[in-house]
């Protein structure tokens, strides 16, 4: 099953010329990140050998292959090891975002709620922990692993609850942490993450499978890299609460736990040189630079001069929406870094820093609400900003569109885009201009694009 995504049509209303090649531009980005192609690309099947770049499995000397795994994009991962291995597979349990499932037949989807866990998610961590400690020196271990599978592979580790795990994800989230610094607690948090589930498969052999939604790709961050060395420590994740200013803000639990670690009364997570990973090879099959190729690619059939300027996209939503605009201007300027028309390509994550008092909205609508007051005497610019996900914060957006028009029409609508923006209410005030980006889920997650076209 291949993924096919649409954008809502509503999206085009506003000024279907221009908004028609920006739509088509990030359709092939989202197709480019499809997992079931991407799990296809990595993996050959050829008659008993199972082959990737990095390693190679006589099927005919496995007794028993188990799948396991978490992330918004584990059905579609699901099905292509389906299609691949069939009833070869003797057991599977993936854990998917609650409306990111489909039909399997040897491996078990099982739905929970992301981005903070709930008790599914913890059902299923101490299913899989119970299922892959089974496995023997026989047999193979296939994780397929994607963006959310953090929140959605959970096993408190012992003396802290669910409760402890919501609330510590919470107040991180609020604080406007990282993906990486959430994901740092979580592992030291955790009876799975960090490397601890390749403690729980050896002696098996395992092999992981990663859409990356973490910037650089990092295997021991993406979903908290629950099958290769752990590389943060007690120390790394004590300093993120004290930056943060959060210790009255966690639970007692989880600040015990992690003062005891950086006392040694609790080991760490597993390093490179545990015996754990003698028989494990992992590998990112897509990624926010796959999809950002794939855009260019398209932008440049389309006429756009185009450029990708990173994809490490960093910092506060508004901010962030100072920067690109300013290289919007830059184009129309001086002609650099390509002359119009142009299209700019920046891939990352930003994040929000929420008061106690906001709104509905996602960090793409932000950008893209900021975006707007900083283009409305540019009518030759548009700002696009997509979650790869099709879920742009707490909401049903995959992001929105801004142009030298998003205010007016806002305000139209008897918004205050102003009042909007200040109360982290991106949401409404978007959604009133007509500016929303809407998919449905993708089934896919490699963080997020945000485009800068600049019209000859």
């Amino acid at each position: 099953m291949t993924s096919d995504i649409h954008f809502d049509a509503s999206i085009l209303a506003a000024d279907p010329e221009r908004r028609q090649p920006v739509v088509e531009i990030m359709s092939a980005a989202l197709a480019a990140v499809d997992p079931y192609d991407a799990v296809h690309r990595a993996v050959q099947v050829e008659g008993p050998w199972l082959r990737t770049p990095q390693s190679q499995h006589n099927l005919d000397q496995i007794e028993r292959i188990l799948v396991v795994g978490a992330g918004k994009a584990g059905a579609p991962m699901a099905q292509a090891v389906e299609s691949l291995l069939g009833s070869r597979i003797g057991a599977g349990l993936v854990v998917v975002k609650d409306g990111h499932t489909a039909r399997t037949q040897h491996i078990e989807l099982v739905e929970s709620r992301h981005p903070v866990p709930d008790d599914r998610g913890v059902r299923a961590g101490n299913r899989i922990l119970a299922m892959v400690e089974t496995a023997t020196a026989r047999d193979l271990v296939i994780t397929l692993l994607s963006g959310g599978g953090s929140a959605l592979l959970v096993a408190p580790a012992p003396g802290i609850t669910l409760a402890d795990m919501q609330q510590m994800t919470q107040a991180l989230l609020e604080a406007g942490a990282t993906i990486n610094e959430v994901n740092c607690l979580r592992k030291h948090c955790s009876a799975l993450k960090g490397g601890q589930l390749a403690r729980a498969i050896q002696p098996a052999a395992s092999l992981t499978l990663a859409v990356s939604d973490v910037i650089g790709s990092p295997l021991d961050v993406i979903a908290s890299g629950p099958t290769v060395p752990d590389l943060s420590t007690w120390t790394e994740a004590w300093d993120i609460v004290t930056r943060f200013r959060l210790q009255s803000a966690l639970p007692p639990a989880i600040v015990q736990r992690l003062q005891a670690g950086l006392a040694g009364e609790v080991p760490d997570t597993p390093k490179p040189e545990d015996p754990a990973f003698a028989a494990t090879h992992a590998m990112v099959i897509a990624d926010n630079r796959t999809a950002a190729e794939a855009a260019a690619a398209r932008a440049q059939a389309a006429g756009f001069h185009t450029r990708i300027l990173t994809t490490f996209l960093e910092g506060e939503a508004r901010e962030v929406a100072k920067v690109v605009t300013g290289f919007g201007h830059e184009v129309l300027a001086y002609n650099n870094p390509v002359p119009p028309p142009a299209c700019l390509i920046f891939g990352g994550e930003t994040t929000v820093s929420l008061g106690p008092d906001h709104g509905l909205g996602g960090r793409n609508q932000e950008l893209a609400l900021a975006a707007g007051f900083l283009l409305q005497d540019s009518p030759q610019l548009l700002i696009a900003a997509l979650a790869t996900d099709g879920t742009d914060g707490p909401t049903d957006s995959a992001g929105a569109l801004a142009d030298a028009s998003t205010i007016r029409r806002s305000q139209a609508q008897g918004l205050s885009p102003r009042h909007h923006l200040e109360m982290h209410d991106a949401y409404p005030c978007l959604e009133g201009a007509g500016d929303m980006l809407h998919t449905g889920p993708t089934f896919t997650n490699v963080n997020d694009l945000v485009f800068v076209f600049v019209f000859g």
